[in-house]
């Protein structure tokens, strides 16, 4: 099982980046996906969520209408667009991969990662 996550990089305040997530999963069609970010000194935080049926999805208010998931069964990948991004959306932004609810933001209840990407935003 492997996730690959990419497409970070250094942004300016305002601006948009994509970040994608390839996985190598059986039946990853089947896994509600995730991302999470995590910066200097900080927790791990929740940042969106899609499902593995009918692609609902579910995101922290922090990101809300700034930030869309989506995901392509097909190519087993799951993307992560961000727009109007604040220096304060910095950090490192990982995939994650459960069976179960799109609900639910704890990492714990993860079980696949993976390794990080950054997300630079300057003012």
């Amino acid at each position: 099982v492997q996730l690959q996550a990419s497409g970070g990089g250094l942004v300016q305040a305002g601006g948009s980046l994509r970040v994608f997530c390839a996985a190598s999963l059986r039946t990853f069609s089947t896994y509600t996906m995730a991302w999470f970010r995590q910066a200097p000194r900080k927790e791990r935080e929740f940042v969106a969520s899609i499902s593995w049926g009918e692609g609902s999805t579910y995101y922290a208010n922090s990101v809300k209408g700034r930030f869309t998931i989506s995901r392509d069964n097909a190519k087993e990948t799951v993307y992560l667009q961000m727009t109007s991004l604040k220096p304060e959306d910095t950090a490192v932004y990982y995939c994650a991969a459960r069976r179960g609810t799109v609900y639910q933001t704890s990492p714990d209840a993860f079980d696949y990662w993976g390794q990080g990407t950054q997300v630079t935003v300057s003012s």
